[in-house]
């Protein structure tokens, strides 16, 4: 009996010896891997460059509300921050979640940036300016739909995916020593102008493919149609045609000075 004694002594000791170490295991904080699998896509982050290019393509500014999806460790969301923008990740695991979090509050930014669990796909982000996101062209098809409903203006910005046959407004590449993910694709998303409009006497048609545009006004067909957001220009008849879109009307001015306005039928 007294060696049993003595022997559970020992094992309990062991034991509470054994306990410290344990806790310190368990409270170990979590470090993401490159390549772990997420819902959608693996995470592997953004280069810290192109985060930077990203914004620097769209232009951000103070005023914006930016919102970043598949935020993985919150780098976007936070460099945006630093920029001054109220800025939120859509993150579907929790553990990047908190570890974003704790990375915001580290650099001194947790009241401008802040991170939900989330799946994008049921994430509503139209009041974001700017959406940002490093997913698959597959997933950038699937939101297309969405994007394409979103405010006139709004930019998107894709690091190295594009939107299939939705031509990029503007691309930028890292250059150096940046080896992959290296390109950042803006979109502005545009106004809606297909249809009939009329235009002073004539009637206007228009045929809207994203952000371009062909028809004709009256007899005359329309050449360099674009929209950027809810800005038009065209030309037509010798006349050039620039203004701003403003749901089922627009105005401006032609190239010679003078006013214009039409009025979707």
């Amino acid at each position: 009996m007294p060696v049993s004694r003595i022997a559970c002594v020992a094992l309990v000791a062991a034991t509470l010896c054994a306990l410290p170490s344990l806790a310190v295991a368990q409270a170990k904080p979590f470090e993401p891997t490159v390549g772990q699998a997420g819902k959608d896509v693996v995470w592997v982050p953004t280069p810290q460059a192109l985060v930077e290019k990203m914004l620097d393509l769209a232009k951000v500014t103070p005023q914006d509300f930016l919102m970043d999806l598949g935020s993985g460790d919150g780098r976007t969301v936070i460099t945006a921050a630093k920029r001054g923008l109220r800025a939120q990740g859509i993150e579907y695991n929790p553990d990047m979640v908190e570890l974003s979090k704790r990375n915001a509050t580290a650099a001194g930014v947790a009241d401008k940036a802040t991170f939900v669990k989330a799946d994008l796909f049921e994430t509503d982000f139209s009041k974001a300016q700017v959406v940002t996101m490093f997913l698959l062209p597959s997933i950038n098809l699937r939101l297309r739909p969405t994007i394409l409903n979103m405010k006139p203006g709004t930019r998107i910005v894709s690091n190295s995916f594009t939107m299939d046959d939705w031509q990029a407004d503007a691309t930028s590449t890292v250059e150096g020593d940046c080896q992959t993910w290296c390109t950042a694709y803006l979109w502005i998303v545009p106004a809606k102008v297909d249809g009939t409009w009329r235009l002073g006497s004539n009637t206007m048609t228009l045929t809207q493919k994203y952000q371009t545009l062909t028809g004709a006004v009256g007899s005359n067909a329309l050449t360099n149609g674009r929209l950027t957001g809810d800005s038009i220009t065209f030309s037509a008849g010798g006349i050039t045609y620039t203004g701003t879109v403003t749901g089922s009307s627009m105005k401006g001015t032609t190239g010679t000075g003078t006013a214009w306005s039409a009025t979707k039928n």
